[in-house]
């Protein structure tokens, strides 16, 4: 696979579109606030500017310690996250109580299959992100900046608040990368625990492991997008690295945070067998089998709308790939109406629950167990 040219990190950065947007593209409901433009920088960091955590002077700028990017950020300049600003060689984040995308969502959307099925998820989304996927489907709000978007007034006890009235279980921090908005998850994760609330994680992963340690102490799950298995192709299709995505995975599990972990096929870029095959072995040997994989089809979205969609036979031969590595629970999303979705029990092979979209149509399990053969379903249920 000739991909040839050695783009370099900051080359992605550039060829982002700073674009606006109300509601990410991948939310369909109705946004549950009014959204407005902020009218200046001043009037957004009124409210929206917050002292960030995890970053120390260098001679060449605040040095963030967020996430593997690790910026250097000069005065008055930004992070690779648009997120993060030195000002007065302090380092802040703007993206706080600002989410550009507010909606209630079912869990499986996540995706989440096997934690508190059928329950609401409360999602909220800042725009800004520490990556630079080519392929990214939320590229409106991922590629801009705080200052950019069309914002809803949230802060962390509105979120907690708003779950509650509306009957979510859990809330979402998903659509860009929590990464990005760390600040604002880690206060709302807080007080939403202190609530009953689940905090659930969409995320590419890409963080360093202090800042991880402190956010998961107050988190339940996370559906990890782990985006390839080759790091020349992370830097090349999303501007990061492999292994840090893999360390992540690792702690989590060890800290026994629920995992779910999604690999977007995308042609030409993430559909070579081979790679695939070590990636899933490389699941079952760190103790990964129990946790659901989700193969998910590309769509041709932002700098590869070039691209066919993933066809469905790659698909069906990965989730064979993975099946026959071990991992006990595959599933194939984005191909409306396929079985792929349903829960199979790996002992006696009989569907545990039926999936059509986001809805279950039947349910076999018994008190966390397999109605046929009694084989206990790898899960959080209730």
């Amino acid at each position: 696979m000739d991909r040839q040219n050695n783009i370099r990190k900051r080359d992605f950065l550039k060829l982002g579109l700073l674009g606006t947007c109300g509601a990410c593209l991948a939310t369909k409901g109705l946004p549950l606030i009014a959204a407005t433009r902020p009218a200046s920088f001043q009037q957004t960091t009124k409210k929206n500017l917050r002292e960030a955590m995890f970053f120390t002077p260098t001679a060449k700028g605040m040095k963030c310690q967020i996430c593997p990017n690790e910026c250097r950020i000069e005065k008055g300049e930004y992070g690779d996250c648009r997120t993060r600003l030195n000002q007065d060689n302090k380092l802040y984040t703007i993206a706080y109580g600002n989410p550009c995308a507010v909606h209630v969502d079912p869990i499986e959307k996540k995706p989440l299959y096997h934690f508190y099925p059928q329950t609401k998820a409360f999602s909220i989304a800042t725009a800004g992100c520490n990556l630079a996927c080519l392929n990214c489907q939320n590229w409106e709000i991922s590629q801009s900046s705080p200052l950019d978007t069309r914002n809803h007034d949230l802060m962390p006890e509105a979120v907690v608040t708003k779950c509650i009235s509306n009957k979510c279980k859990s809330i979402a921090y998903t659509y860009s990368d929590p990464v990005a908005f760390y600040e604002y998850t880690y206060d709302t994760c807080k007080i939403a625990r202190t609530q009953g609330i689940k905090n659930v994680l969409v995320t590419a992963g890409y963080i360093n492991k202090e800042p991880l340690r402190e956010l998961t102490k107050n988190v339940d799950a996370a559906n990890i997008d782990l985006k390839s298995f080759s790091n020349e192709t992370y830097e090349m299709l999303n501007a990061g690295t492999l292994q840090p995505v893999l360390d992540t995975l690792k702690f989590l599990k060890d800290e026994g945070i629920w995992i779910e972990i999604t690999n977007l096929i995308v042609p030409g870029w993430t559909d070579d067998t081979e790679m695939i095959k070590k990636m899933c072995g490389w699941l079952t040997e760190q103790g990964f089998a129990d946790y659901p994989l989700h193969f998910s089809r590309f769509y041709p979205q932002h700098k590869l709308s070039q691209l066919p969609p993933t066809p469905v036979g790659t698909l069906t031969h990965a989730k064979e790939i993975a099946l026959m590595a071990g991992i006990k629970y595959v599933y194939i999303g984005n191909v409306p109406g396929n079985s792929h979705q349903n829960t199979i029990c790996p002992n006696c092979g009989k569907v545990v629950i039926e999936r059509k979209g986001y809805t279950i149509l039947e349910n076999n399990l018994i008190d966390e167990k397999c109605r046929n053969c009694n084989t206990k379903i790898a899960g959080i249920w209730h």
